[in-house]
């Protein structure tokens, strides 16, 4: 994994976004008339694998294997929760909560259900934590190449604070570190670690 790399500007990706958002044009037709729907996020349990594997499988070029979400989750302070709408897992999230911060390692919402809320709802369910268990900032690393997820991140509150060259072992692809920070809070140094070597949010 290479050294993180500063930022420089609140948010060094203004180019990326635009052209991203020029290649969404021919798409947004497509899913305007598809509206948000309220999901029940919850906490995840065993019997959710299969939905989530499945997800997981749907949406990353690398994804996790089961037995990465086993060993993942089996740490103390690792926990997974999914989206729930009409009885079926629609979305899900993996966090880990260290002393002062929520570190999101992974979170995706199933295609079909993409651009209707679903994962606003679960970063606004990590919002709330924050402010209940007095923890001031949410941060993640995204593929450089995962212009979707930096989009919505940004639209979401997140700011990019460093470049990490190198991150993903499988392409040699750096990540940004993005972060949402409460209000009123500093902004202390944050070093990630590849927990997963395969992939990390995305």
């Amino acid at each position: 994994m290479g050294k993180p790399i500063k930022v420089n500007s609140v948010f060094d990706i203004e180019f990326i976004v635009e052209v991203f958002r020029m290649n969404l044009q021919g798409n947004e037709n497509q899913n305007k008339d598809n509206k948000n729907i309220k999901v029940y996020v919850r906490w995840m349990v065993r019997r959710d694998f299969s939905e989530v594997l499945a997800i997981e499988q749907s949406c990353f070029e690398f994804p996790w294997k089961e037995e990465d979400f086993i060993h993942c989750l089996q740490q103390r302070n690792c926990i997974g929760m999914v989206a729930e709408y009409e009885g079926r897992v629609v979305g899900f999230m993996i966090y880990e909560v260290p002393k002062n911060r929520i570190h999101l390692l992974n979170i995706a919402t199933a295609p079909e259900f993409q651009r209707r809320g679903v994962a606003g709802q679960m970063i606004q369910k990590l919002v709330s934590k924050l402010i209940n268990q007095r923890r001031s900032r949410i941060v993640l690393e995204v593929r450089e190449t995962n212009l979707p997820a930096l989009v919505f991140f940004r639209a979401s509150g997140f700011r990019a604070t460093v470049v990490i060259k190198n991150f993903y072992d499988d392409m040699n692809e750096d990540a940004y570190v993005l972060q949402y920070r409460l209000p009123g809070h500093s902004d202390p140094t944050f070093a990630p670690q590849n927990r997963i070597t395969t992939k990390i949010a995305g």
